[in-house]
């Protein structure tokens, strides 16, 4: 009994489907560094605010500074494994994550202006400087969040 060519060449290996299988991994892989760099930033935060009772203001700065980081790294870390199980990359969760990075850097550089007992003429500048990019920043990607909310593209009205 003779085999057919199609017996002797059981499944070929498709190189298309290796390079998918290979960039899920990746994927993979950078959704649990991201979980693994948010619980350590977490942890350090925690550790970091309950130690330095004596600088409470800026110990508590410190805090929502470093939780805003946990949270945009959670972000980031759900918008991948979204794009994992959708296979659609979504625009609206990185204006989020954008959103929440300028108002980190927003409430940063308003502590720095608070708590920072003298300022020079140079540190105030750069001060209100970094304001106010932060704030130019946050309103142009709520702008941009509106724009998409009213143009309706499939794939980022629900993330």
């Amino acid at each position: 009994m003779k085999e057919s060519n199609e017996e002797r060449v059981a499944h070929p290996v498709d190189t298309n489907s290796v390079i998918r299988w290979f960039i899920v991994g990746i994927e993979y892989a950078i959704v649990a560094s991201l979980m693994l760099v948010a619980s350590i930033v977490l942890v350090r935060t925690l550790v970091t605010f309950l130690s330095n009772w004596n600088s409470f203001p800026q110990s508590v700065m410190a805090a929502i500074d470093g939780i805003l980081v946990v949270i945009i790294l959670l972000d980031i870390a759900h918008t991948v494994f979204g794009h994992l199980r959708a296979s659609i990359f979504p625009v609206r969760p990185f204006l989020i994550i954008g959103i929440l990075a300028g108002v980190r850097d927003i409430l940063s550089a308003s502590a720095h202006l608070t708590l920072s007992g003298t300022l020079t003429a140079v540190d105030f500048r750069d001060t209100l400087i970094a304001l106010g990019v932060g704030v130019g920043v946050v309103v142009l990607l709520l702008l941009g969040l509106l724009i998409l909310r009213f143009a309706a593209v499939p794939g980022d009205d629900a993330n």
